[in-house]
């Protein structure tokens, strides 16, 4: 069994606090030493409170779908021996009310553009490669969130 750690640090500054005027930034931590600023989204609490440049837990939960698919993806399509040249997702996350009522992240997209070196799959293949990765992938087999995959088989470089 693997841990992984983090650590979320947030100090109020001598703000008020129980007026909810107090500032939503702070920082995560990880057990590699990284650090990200974070913060509330400014569409769950309004600026000044929230800090746009900081990365929220709705774009994180997004974001580690999305890299968990891609280094599965990658290892897969290695096994089978297909050269991967550049990968790219927009991926994009809603959050709506979901059975119950509640907000929540209520479907993740994932829009993957890969190119490859050399042989190209077919779109099949493809699609068979995305689909073992989604299967393999940790966070999605860990949340209850519906997650898409809409694979892209780019031909072009990618910015």
């Amino acid at each position: 069994m693997a841990q992984h750690t983090s650590t979320v640090v947030w100090q109020r500054d001598q703000a008020a606090f129980t007026d909810h005027r107090y500032s939503r930034r702070h920082v995560w931590q990880f057990d590699g030493g990284a650090e990200v600023s974070a913060s509330s989204s400014p569409h769950v609490v309004p600026l000044p409170y929230s800090d746009p440049a900081g990365v929220d837990p709705e774009e994180a939960f997004v974001a580690s779908l999305s890299s968990c698919h891609m280094l599965w993806f990658l290892d897969i399509a290695a096994r089978a021996g297909w050269v991967v040249e550049s990968y790219r997702d927009e991926a994009v996350g809603i959050m709506a009310r979901n059975d119950q009522g509640q907000q929540a992240m209520t479907r993740v997209t994932l829009r993957p553009a890969v190119q490859f070196a050399g042989a190209q799959p077919s779109l099949q293949q493809l699609q068979d490669l995305h689909h073992h990765a989604h299967t393999s992938c940790f966070i999605a087999n860990s949340v209850r969130t519906k997650v898409l995959c809409e694979p892209i088989l780019a031909t072009e470089p990618q910015p």
